[in-house]
């Protein structure tokens, strides 16, 4: 009777917590839900410790919660599952208050202390405080409750380190990306491919700030999933063109928020004589022009030849007075780091090499989450 009339009492204070949020939450809906789930992923998560809770409790839970509370919306068996997933995902980094016996209040942003392992992360060899970025509450307190349930469960699931966690969150809640765009970041591996690509840049722009942006702007490989080639004859490249420009959207997502699309096939006129850029866009952080030149094949050292030809004409030519010099960047099937480092070699004008990914080569876990080649042909037509 003793395991009943505790069930019992957490029915109530489950009840009387998630009352007490739809008040608060009239005007700061998305952070006191968050709340809400992390109390409640806290509450269940020591449950299932302690009284060893198993799925038949919870899916129980679930049906005594949604009877108690008609109309109630998100505390399915799995919703619950999930905000003890929350959790217990960033019950690592945190120190919460224990809850008094038999209360559920809802945790505060005030009540989240550091575990002294995050205090080390940012102390310097004489064991002195040192502020080399803003601490994990500040950025907690900045862009996490800026994200939605679904985001976080989302990015939790395809992240292991806080680095990553934080990457992700602060893109989130600085670009507004909704949940598919941020599916869509994950699977291209963001984080890891930022500010990886083989680039010249530490030779050719002189302003460090602008310089990191510029390593921040571009990846070591971009996610085509919504271009299906074949094969990966030269021929193919206005294939690759075409697709990405009557996909240029989810192109653009790939890039990030501060590309503009200009055109392509974009025309210069040097000395009467005509040539065409593949791809040319305007990236407003860096306020420069940046052209991508699509390959097929195998990076080729006699592309940065070309490439330092068109951004040289794009900069007499085109760029306007206020902006940055223009920037290229090589979109390859292969590439080898070696061949391309010395092939920057004497040139001045900042480019880089990425590789790409289309369906044909992702690998064989992720091709089942994306439409199949014949709905990628009427794409095309």
């Amino acid at each position: 009777m003793e395991s009943i009339a505790n069930y019992s009492e957490s029915i109530k204070a489950l009840k009387s917590a998630i009352l007490s949020s739809r008040y608060k939450a009239a005007t700061l809906v998305n952070k006191e839900l968050l709340l809400l789930y992390f109390t409640v992923g806290k509450f269940i998560s020591e449950k299932t410790k302690k009284e060893k809770w198993g799925a038949k409790v919870i899916d129980n839970l679930s049906t005594d919660l949604q009877a108690e509370l008609p109309g109630l919306r998100g505390f399915s068996a799995t919703g619950i599952k999930r905000m003890r997933f929350f959790f217990e995902s960033w019950e690592e980094y945190f120190l919460t208050k224990p809850s008094a016996k038999g209360q559920l209040s809802i945790i505060d942003i005030e009540e989240i202390e550091f575990r002294p392992t995050l205090l080390d992360q940012i102390q310097n060899h004489d064991n002195e405080i040192v502020k080399i970025r803003p601490t994990l509450l500040d950025q907690i307190e900045n862009h996490f409750f800026k994200l939605s349930f679904s985001h976080h469960v989302e990015l939790i699931q395809a992240t292991e380190t806080l680095e990553e966690k934080i990457y992700y969150i602060q893109k989130t809640a600085t670009e507004f990306w909704s949940l598919a765009t941020l599916k869509h970041q994950l699977k291209n591996k963001s984080f890891s491919n930022s500010g990886s690509l083989p680039n010249n840049f530490l030779k050719t722009i002189s302003n460090e700030e602008i310089r990191n942006k510029a390593l921040q702007s571009f990846k070591d490989e971009y996610l085509l999933d919504f271009i299906n080639i074949e094969d990966t004859d030269e021929q193919d490249e206005r294939v690759l063109e075409s697709g990405i420009v009557q996909n240029i959207k989810k192109f653009l997502m790939s890039l990030g928020t501060d590309f503009a699309f200009i055109s392509n096939q974009y025309r210069l006129i040097v000395e009467d004589e005509e040539y065409f850029l593949d791809l040319l866009f305007f990236n407003r952080r860096l306020q420069c022009l940046v052209v991508f030149e699509l390959k097929t094949g195998k990076f080729k050292p006699e592309y940065l030849g070309k490439m330092n030809f068109y951004l040289s004409a794009l900069d007499e030519y085109v760029k306007q007075p206020h902006e940055q010099p223009s920037i290229g960047i090589i979109l390859c099937k292969e590439k080898k780091n070696k061949i391309v480092e010395f092939s920057f070699r004497d040139f001045n004008k900042a480019m880089g090499v990425s590789t790409y990914k289309t369906s044909a080569t992702l690998p064989k876990a992720f091709k089942g989450l994306i439409p199949d080649a014949e709905t990628f042909k009427k794409l095309m037509d």
